[in-house]
């Protein structure tokens, strides 16, 4: 048995998985559905493993089949990001791709490329905005080089990583909410105020905590749902330069202190991003 898997293979038997069925695979790949069987049947002989169940009732994955489709999936990723960031180091010269949430410390962020373009052969930087939890994935599929993160908040188990700042956390509210004329909160302060409930953020798999606050997708709708008064945020003490008129915040004294932090791949040997860490350090 050969042990080498084919991308293209690959991709045949992904697409098969998400369908479950044969015709509506083939067309999705623009081929026809004799050479698209033929194919998985060739996978499953190499492998020596069944990959589905065929029968009248239609098609189904075998516990092999599943194990396959985790695997393939992430093969194809890798595939994929190594292709972009092979073509953009090719092309790109001494530039670096730096993506970050948008509105999250726009002032730091500023410092660092203020700084970073004050030295010698300084790397061009192009900013790219994304929305919460999607700097990990730029990084990893090749869309980015680095990466404004933090922790605790993001996953950094994947990235080299260099610490930037540590801030306290603050509750923004509505201006005139009777909470907002405190000079301090608690996390249990905040946790049940039947009128102003807690505004919930995505986690890294795209769905939200349980919970009655509403469910946020940037930082325009978070702005506007606060000062109408149907929701707080707790957030970083930097988020107090976007702040509207409208807004007030408020420090809580429990809340973890949370860290902004630039984040690579590992084992990166791009002199562009070496310098912007060096640059990051000393700042």
């Amino acid at each position: 048995m050969v042990d080498t898997l084919e991308t293209r293979e690959l991709r045949y038997f992904v697409t098969v998985a998400e369908e479950l069925h044969f015709s509506r695979a083939a067309e999705r790949l623009g081929i026809a559905q004799p050479p698209l069987s033929r194919a998985i049947q060739q996978l499953e002989r190499r492998l020596g493993v069944t990959l589905f169940d065929r029968s009248r009732r239609g098609v189904a994955l075998t516990g092999a089949g599943k194990t396959l489709l985790d695997e393939a999936r992430d093969i194809l990723d890798a595939a994929a990001a190594a292709t972009r960031r092979t073509r953009r180091a090719a092309s790109a010269g001494n530039r670096l791709v730096l993506v970050t949430k948008a509105g999250a410390g726009h002032d730091l962020l500023r410092k660092l490329l203020d700084a970073h373009a004050a030295a010698p052969d300084a790397a061009e930087i192009e900013v790219v905005l994304c929305r919460m939890g999607e700097q990990g994935p730029m990084l990893r599929d090749g869309r980015a080089d680095v990466a404004l993160m933090q922790r605790p908040f993001d996953a950094l188990a994947d990235f080299d990583t260099e610490d930037l700042l540590t801030e306290q956390q603050i509750a923004i509210l509505p201006a005139g909410h009777p909470l907002a004329a405190r000079t301090s909160l608690t996390m249990a302060e905040i946790s049940d105020v039947p009128d102003l409930p807690v505004a919930r953020w995505p986690r890294q798999d795209g769905t939200y905590e349980p919970g009655p606050g509403p469910e946020i997708h940037d930082q325009s709708q978070l702005a506007q749902l606060i000062a109408l008064g149907h929701t707080m945020a707790v957030l970083c003490a930097s988020s107090r330069a976007w702040l509207w008129n409208a807004h007030t915040a408020v420090p809580l004294t429990d809340a973890p202190h949370v860290t902004t932090v630039l984040a690579w791949l590992p084992h990166s040997r791009s002199r562009a991003i070496a310098g912007l860490v060096r640059t990051a350090t000393a700042l």
